[in-house]
This record gives structure tokens, C-alpha cells and sequence, in this order.
């Protein structure tokens, strides 16, 4: 079935409509970071630079690195970017946009988050990295799509839901998980964990300037949660929209973290500029081979 212009949105170019990309503009490996001044940090690394478009928040740059064709693209911040990106990314590949029909062989896409963290337990350092063995949700993105977790995800959101429902009612979380194959190609250190993912970086991450919380003690209850020997390690905006979307797409994605505050320590990176660095340069090599 041919899907509607209002549906398919393309500029007068042939691009996609908000990432302003053409069928072959990006590749197969993709590294999504949230600053777009954090893309041209990744593609320092290019041997050759083949793509570099700008259009509002989103900055993609195409290149080679260590031989491998990756792509690397700024969503910005938050679950409704990723909505953008994702969709956008693989329909690239996997609809025909002169015929504006699905195509009949899919082309699966891998994709590594470089991000930004904030660290639940007080024995994760600031500085240290995290991959994300789930991605949970409070943020209800998901919720629109036809996704129902299954196995260990589907008992993580009932965990979690138990843990906060008589607090939070309204809020009803989603997990999903990341693929094995792609969170072994790291080493130990980096540490494995549970990310949720929060609908805001001040409110909904327990933080409190002018505007009163309805339940103050929201960090302390989910710092507490253990599920299956696991604990939640850190939150952010974007980890449990990524592995959802991308389970939903058919694809894979695999979260890293540098974990720049300790909530519950009070604590803050000294040098935050130098841990995204650090992160990059860490993860890069493994991203190549996997």
C-alpha cells in the first residue's frame, strides 16, 4: 500500500523531511548523540567525510572511521527526537521514496548511543561509562505504538510499575532490551545496568528549583528497586525510546553512558567535556568491529 505525502513527508530535493537526508546519504552503523556540537567531536575521528548536512537540531555526518562506514547524527534531547530520527533513519533504507511503498527486502541498521548521564547508585563514579542492559521508559512515547514487551522486559515493567504506582499512578513505564550481541562486544569496564529514561531533565529526574514535586522521594524509591540481582544504575532521555523503537523497526541499538552527576552523592563531574571525550574514544574501537 502507498503511503500518503502527508504520512512520507519529503522536501522538493527528495530528502526526508526533518533530517533533510537522501536514500544513500546514511549508513548502515549509525552513533546518535543528543549535542549537536558532540557529532564534529565523533567525526574528528573520519579518515573521509562523504556526508555533513544541518537542519535544526538534527547535524548528520557521514564518514569512514578505521575503514567502517558510520553514520553519526544529533537527535537532541528527548524521547519525541527520537521519534524523528528513527523513523526518518529507516525509512532511508527501507521505503522506496520515488514509489512511496514499503520495500519488499529490509535492510537492518545498528545503532550506538553516545550520551550523557545521570548516576543512581553512590558506588558509579562520576566519569565512569555505562551500557545499558535495558532501557526503560517513564516517559510514554512508546505507548502509541503497537509494542508489547515480552520475557525478562515485560517483568521489568511490572516491577517497576509496582514500585510506583501508588505515587505516580498516571505513569506507566515500557522496557526493552538491548541486543546481546552488541552490549558483549564491550569490555567490563563498562558497567551494565538498567536506564530509565524520564520525560525531563528537572521534574520528572526528581530535581526541585520552584515547583514542588508530587513525590519527593521518587529517586530514593527507584535507587532501592532490585530485579533479579539487577539494580538501576542511571537515568537520562532517550535510552528506553531508542530500544523500543528500534525492536519495533527491527533493528539493533545499544546504549552507552558517561555518567557526568551522581544523584545520589550530589556530586558532578569536574570535567565533563573530558568524560564525553573519554567515552568517545573508549567506545569508538568496539563499534567499529561489532
Amino acid at each position: 500500500m502507498k503511503i500518503a505525502p502527508s504520512e512520507l513527508i519529503l522536501n522538493e530535493d527528495g530528502s526526508i523531511y526533518h533530517l533533510q537526508l537522501k536514500p544513500g546519504e546514511a549508513a548502515e552503523k549509525i552513533i546518535t548523540v543528543g549535542d549537536p556540537g558532540r557529532v564534529e567531536k565523533v567525526a574528528k575521528y573520519m579518515s573521509h567525510i562523504h556526508v555533513n548536512k544541518k537542519k535544526r537540531e538534527f547535524h548528520t555526518i557521514t564518514g569512514e572511521i578505521e575503514g567502517t562506514l558510520i553514520t553519526v547524527i544529533s537527535t537532541g534531547i528527548g524521547s519525541d527526537n527520537i521519534d524523528i530520527v528513527f523513523n526518518e533513519l529507516d525509512a532511508l533504507f527501507n521505503i522506496d521514496f520515488e514509489t512511496q511503498m514499503i520495500k519488499e527486502e529490509f535492510t537492518p541498521l545498528t545503532f550506538f548511543r553516545l550520551g550523557t548521564s545521570g548516576g543512581m547508585q553512590p558506588d558509579i563514579d562520576v566519569d565512569s561509562y555505562v551500557a545499558s542492559e535495558y532501557g526503560v521508559g517513564l516517559e510514554g512515547l512508546v505507548h502509541y505504538y503497537d509494542y508489547k514487551a515480552e520475557g525478562d522486559s515485560a517483568d521489568l515493567e511490572l516491577h517497576i510499575r509496582n514500585a510506583i504506582k501508588d505515587r505516580l499512578p498516571k505513569i506507566y513505564p515500557y522496557a526493552a532490551a538491548t541486543d546481546p550481541s552488541l552490549i558483549d562486544a564491550f569490555p567490563s569496564d563498562f558497567i551494565r545496568g538498567i536506564t530509565l529514561t524520564m520525560g525531563g531533565f528537572y521534574g520528572p529526574q526528581g530535581r526541585k528549583l520552584r515547583i514542588p514535586l508530587q513525590y519527593d522521594e521518587f529517586l530514593n524509591t527507584l535507587q532501592a528497586l532490585n530485579w533479579n540481582g539487577k539494580r538501576m544504575t542511571n537515568f537520562e532521555m532517550e535510552t528506553g525510546a531508542i530500544y523500543a523503537m528500534s525492536q519495533l523497526l527491527g533493528h539493533r541499538a545499544l546504549s552507552l553512558n558517561v555518567i557526568l552527576a551522581n544523584r545520589a552523592l550530589g556530586t558532578f563531574s569536574k570535567d565533563p567535556a573530558q568524560g564525553v571525550e573519554g567515552l568517545i574514544k573508549s567506545a569508538l574501537p568496539y563499534i567499529c568491529e561489532v
